[in-house]
């Protein structure tokens, strides 16, 4: 079977529009779609890359989904004039979104109905590695239709991990950030300690990574970031909140109780509540600071 050439793409965020740059980089025949017209019509010119229509969509080899959640990725595939009716038989879609894993299995099944491929490949890594090209990206769905898809998926990440069937991919992005989130929290709570005991939390975060403490938080957020004040590390706060409701959710569905977890949940969704949509989530550093006082 031939490789993919011609891409849509549905979603231009802070994460979708540098992936289709790395897509339009290794030569990609790109068409893309977004619900804020300027801004397609700005990427769309920067990537010299065509609108998305009902007639060009019959043409694609792959059509990517990069959107809030599970409702809007299924409106925009198979609500009223949804595109999967304009989608050739045997066109993949790959839904790279943070949605739920149960509704990723059944829109699964839904597509395959209509004669199409499915994958979901959540992300991870923020926007830093969505511009470099380097994502962590965790796919569920066929082997067989992933190695198809190969050259898609490796110009957008550099590990590449098919999960298992349908709704693995999203299973594992949500059980994956529910760890990060927790040792984000164990490391904010730590160098706040470590503050009030007179310990310079830079010299903390030192012993961290030094010692069996460290983390992904303690290496490439905790000075980055938190300390620094400038909590730019392009994930926002919310959209944590939304991928541990996810893991709740799964684990819920699964009957398996999150014993230490449901906390951790709890706090994360007290936070977030204070939050707007562009704070981001490692100014849990700056809300946690008072915590006890």
């Amino acid at each position: 079977m031939t490789q993919p050439q011609r891409i849509g793409f549905i979603g231009l965020g802070m994460m979708g529009t540098p992936m289709t740059a790395c897509l339009a980089k290794v030569g990609f025949q790109l068409f893309l779609a977004d619900a804020d017209a300027g801004r397609l019509r700005d990427v769309q010119a920067t990537l010299d890359a065509s609108a998305l229509t009902p007639e060009n969509a019959q043409t694609l080899d792959v059509l990517i989904t990069m959107l809030p959640n599970s409702n809007i990725v299924e409106t925009v595939l198979l609500g009223e004039g949804g595109w999967a009716g304009s989608l050739a038989p045997q066109t993949v879609v790959i839904d790279m979104s943070s949605s739920e894993p149960a509704r990723s299995r059944e829109l699964g099944q839904k597509l395959n109905t209509l004669n199409l491929a499915y994958l979901d490949a959540p992300v991870s890594g923020g926007v830093k590695r969505a511009v470099d090209g380097s994502l962590a990206i965790l796919v569920g769905g066929d082997a067989a239709v992933m190695q198809r898809c190969r050259p898609v998926l490796d110009a957008m990440g550099k590990n590449i991990l098919h999960i298992g069937d349908a709704g693995s991919g999203h299973a594992a992005k949500a059980l994956n950030n529910f760890v990060s989130a927790a040792g984000l929290m164990a490391t904010v709570e730590a160098l706040h300690v470590a503050k009030r005991f007179g310990i310079d939390p830079d010299v903390m975060v030192d012993v961290l990574n030094a010692s069996s403490g460290g983390s992904n938080t303690s290496l490439n957020k905790a000075k980055q970031f938190m300390l620094s004040g400038t909590f730019g590390s392009g994930f926002s706060m919310q959209l944590m909140n939304k991928d541990l409701k996810i893991a709740k959710g799964l684990s819920d569905a699964l009957d398996y109780p999150l014993i230490f977890g449901q906390s951790a949940i709890k706090v994360w969704n007290d936070v977030a509540q204070g939050a707007t949509p562009t704070t981001d989530h490692t100014e849990m550093y700056r809300m946690l600071a008072n915590e006890g006082e």
